[in-house]
């Protein structure tokens, strides 16, 4: 690897189907995670929480987000961060959904298939 780390381009890395209408791209670094999730209108993702920080980039469409008890409509250019223990979830609107989702330490569960 060069000074400059890991050079890809999203085209070149693998598409994983995660459940229905939901797809998942990782790039993994030694401590950091990117994840591009593309997700099909009105899919629910149930809230949950775990160790891990992580920040949340919306590229594409718009999401009703539970942070807490909060519910927030958020769209495209949004960032959000959920610090660890955070309980949080996410419902599509009506229209396709692009996150990258970055997490840190990496997820170990998302590299043995038993995470979403």
């Amino acid at each position: 690897m060069s000074a400059l780390g890991l050079l890809l381009d999203w085209t070149v890395i693998p598409v994983e189907p995660i459940a229905e209408g939901i797809e998942r791209q990782l790039v993994v670094g030694d401590r950091l995670m990117l994840c591009r999730l593309r997700f099909q209108p009105r899919v629910v993702t149930p809230a949950h929480d775990h160790p891990h920080e992580q920040m949340t980039v919306v590229e594409k469409g718009r999401v009703l987000f539970t942070i807490g008890d909060e519910q927030r409509e958020v769209g495209p250019g949004t960032v959000l961060h959920f610090p660890s223990g955070v309980w949080h979830g996410a419902t599509m609107l009506d229209e396709e959904v692009i996150l990258l989702d970055i997490f840190t330490p990496i997820r170990e569960d998302f590299l043995t298939g038993n995470g979403q």
